[in-house]
């Protein structure tokens, strides 16, 4: 007896729910780095590649609203989700890659001293502690992310952000790295401008108008804010060295590396990360902007 229309949609729908979908490098890679830092949970002690790759595919499952009861076997685990086939394969290189970096080491202990088994390095532990939780594969989620975080941001500073999007997902990495040095600097001189139209606090950073490069201009506004930080309401000063003078520093390194014929390649992984960076970076700089206008 065939089902009726409405029953036959609606599972339709259930099963659709189940399907793994497709991921990039770049969201496993974050998804693995929340995992290896506890801001997502698994269902294995996350010791062997089996027991992260499944935590992988949970946190997928639980983030997509897919059902987790579709059991599968992962290198001896068992978990609740599955992953797709693309998954699996990018999962392998990202597995490998956070072991290049010095993020994973394998063995566990001097009993389980080979792969599968792996543990966290200290410096992995530093970078997964301070992985920011930044989601987005395209140049719209890029800017509806971005606008979230900094609702004032300014439209020019937007368009090189698209740029730079738009050419990391065409795989011109080069290119995306010099858009996003663009879109850095810029918004460093918004805030420059706002400052020198404030009489109050004008004549405070007069002497950074007066540098001839966008270095000399950051290198003589940092150590004015030297002086400044202690006036800073509490927002604006809270990792003001990491989220400004570190950051903008990264990034301009990697433009200019990028934007002269160096010869230096920046790999897809480092151009991701810049381009995470750049939201906190914009974050602290629109903070700024609000106490000095």
């Amino acid at each position: 007896m065939a089902q009726p229309a409405a029953q036959v949609k609606r599972e339709q729908r259930v099963q659709a729910t189940r399907v793994p979908v497709n991921h990039s490098f770049e969201e496993i890679r974050s998804a693995a780095l929340d995992l290896l830092a506890g801001r997502e949970r698994a269902s294995y002690q996350l010791t062997q590649y089996g027991s992260l790759l499944t935590g992988v595919a949970e946190a997928f499952a639980r983030r997509e609203g897919r059902p987790q009861d579709r059991h599968y076997q992962a290198q001896g685990f068992f978990g609740p989700a599955a992953l797709s086939e693309n998954d699996l394969e990018l999962f392998l290189e990202v597995f490998w890659a956070l072991f290049r970096e010095g993020v994973i080491t394998l063995g566990l202990n001097d009993s389980n001293r080979e792969f599968p088994f792996f543990r966290v390095t200290e410096f992995g532990k530093r970078i997964a502690a301070h992985q920011q939780a930044y989601f987005f594969h395209d140049v719209s989620s890029y800017e509806a992310l971005v606008r979230s975080e900094v609702p004032e941001i300014d439209e020019v500073t937007v368009l090189y952000l698209k740029e730079a999007m738009q050419s990391f997902r065409s795989g011109c990495i080069l290119a995306s790295t010099v858009m996003l040095g663009v879109a850095t600097e810029h918004t460093f001189l918004l805030l420059v401008d706002t400052i020198e139209n404030n009489a109050t606090h004008a004549p405070t950073f007069a002497s950074v108008g007066q540098q001839r490069t966008i270095l000399q201009k950051v290198n003589k506004f940092r150590n004015i804010m030297d002086q400044e930080l202690r006036g800073l309401p509490a927002e604006a000063k809270e990792d003001f060295d990491t989220h400004f003078a570190g950051i903008l520093s990264i990034i301009r390194t990697f433009r200019n590396q990028a934007g002269h014929p160096t010869g230096k390649i920046i790999d897809r992984e480092q151009a991701y990360v810049l381009l995470q960076l750049f939201i906190p970076y914009c974050k602290k700089m629109y903070q700024l902007m609000a106490h000095y206008s």
